[in-house]
């Protein structure tokens, strides 16, 4: 699966793609049949172009992947019970636990590397920017270290992202579940033995209750939020008449069509591309939970999908990017000391005065820093 007009998408693989979506929906069908009792291995491989044309006269795929998978012969236990909605949010869930999966992996990358850079610059000195004009002195570490500080928060709110198992029969009662097991207390083994065998976290019917949707779109924009932050710096101090950090120069990205001497700051402009699409696909989750009606939308829920797809693919892109930008990140350490140098005194007014310009003037920046690493420490395995 691939966008030409998003460019580092084939990143995700297939990553919530058509194929993996379709697997998903299968894999849902198995677990709750083997949650019964009965045999749970039907397969079959669609034409996905067939079955996304079939899936119009339904409004939703799961019909018609029924039928394809009942005419190869699946038992005729296969569905009881179950309802579209079961089966295409439990295939979210499964989806997007692939993503956020991924997508943690790039995010620990990112937190190694940056937590080297702010051990390894706190020592060294720039011009702090408020507004867009020169502050007080800082250290490039004390930086990094704010970029450490998102990149923590954004792997702490996807790891609270998992949509749990959807299964509540045709109007969140488990009404048909229940006449298939005969009780409640069965039923709900059924919906834990389900969940167990995917994986997934166990909870009562939310069909319209659709928070843990909305969730997952806030904690996946956090994290291209936060790429976005560090891209933006990079893009602002790659400037050459600023050059403070640098792209990578070795990648053999970056170049112009027309202007053979050009080195474009690539994937930190993709990275910002990405941070600026997430929050509107973000807000179009939550305008799909406020407009849930009934026991299943009509169309709020169906516009979920799609976008929840777009946001988790875009979001894998954007922070493999960023593990990528930041591996490769150069710090010109002597255009850093080059710049705070030519904004003295001015830049050191706050420093006089305070402390009438007696020694430096980094305030706890030692401490941030260490504060910062500390975190990464305990969650992530980087160590100094």
């Amino acid at each position: 699966m691939t966008d030409l007009l998003w460019p580092g998408d084939h990143r995700a693989g297939d990553l919530f793609g058509d194929r993996a979506f379709v697997a998903a929906m299968i894999r849902v069908e198995q677990a709750w049949l083997r949650a019964r009792g009965h045999s749970g291995d039907v397969a079959f491989e669609p034409d996905l172009e067939a079955l996304s044309v079939a899936s119009e006269d339904g409004g939703n795929p799961v019909i018609p992947l029924l039928n394809g998978l009942r005419a190869r012969g699946a038992p005729p236990e296969l569905h009881q019970g179950l309802t579209s909605q079961d089966v295409l949010d439990t295939a979210l869930a499964l989806c997007l636990r692939d993503a956020t999966t991924r997508i943690a992996g790039d995010l620990g990358r990112s937190v190694d590397t940056t937590a080297s850079l702010a051990d390894r610059h706190r020592h060294t000195p720039m011009a702090g920017r408020t507004l867009t004009q020169h502050a007080i002195p800082i250290t490039f570490g004390l930086k990094a270290s704010g970029w450490l500080q998102g990149l923590l928060d954004a792997r702490d709110r996807l790891a609270d992202t998992a949509l749990p198992i959807q299964l509540g029969g045709a109007a969140g009662s488990l009404a048909a579940p229940t006449a298939l097991s005969g009780s409640p207390a069965r039923t709900r083994e059924w919906v834990t033995a389900a969940a167990q065998d995917l994986g997934l976290p166990v909870r009562d019917p939310w069909h319209t209750n659709r928070t843990p949707v909305a969730a997952a779109g806030d904690a996946l924009v956090t994290c291209t939020d936060v790429c976005g932050r560090i891209a933006n710096d990079v893009l602002v101090a790659a400037r050459p008449e600023i050059h403070e950090l640098i792209e990578s120069p070795d990648g053999g990205r970056g170049g112009s069509s027309a202007m053979p001497d050009k080195h474009n700051p690539v994937l930190a402009v993709l990275i910002k591309r990405a941070a600026i699409a997430g929050p509107p696909l973000a807000a179009t989750l939550h305008a799909a939970s406020a407009a849930a009606v009934d026991e299943r939308p009509d169309g709020s829920w169906h516009v979920e999908w799609a976008t929840l797809r777009t946001l988790a693919r875009r979001t894998v892109v954007a922070v493999s990017q960023t593990a990528e930008l930041l591996a490769g990140l150069k710090v010109d350490a002597g255009a850093m000391a080059a710049t705070l140098e030519a904004a003295r005194p001015g830049i050191d007014a706050e420093q006089r005065k305070y402390d009438d310009g007696a020694g430096p003037y980094l305030g706890a920046t030692d401490d941030i820093i260490d504060a910062a690493l500390a975190r990464a420490r305990e969650g992530a395995g980087w160590r100094a």
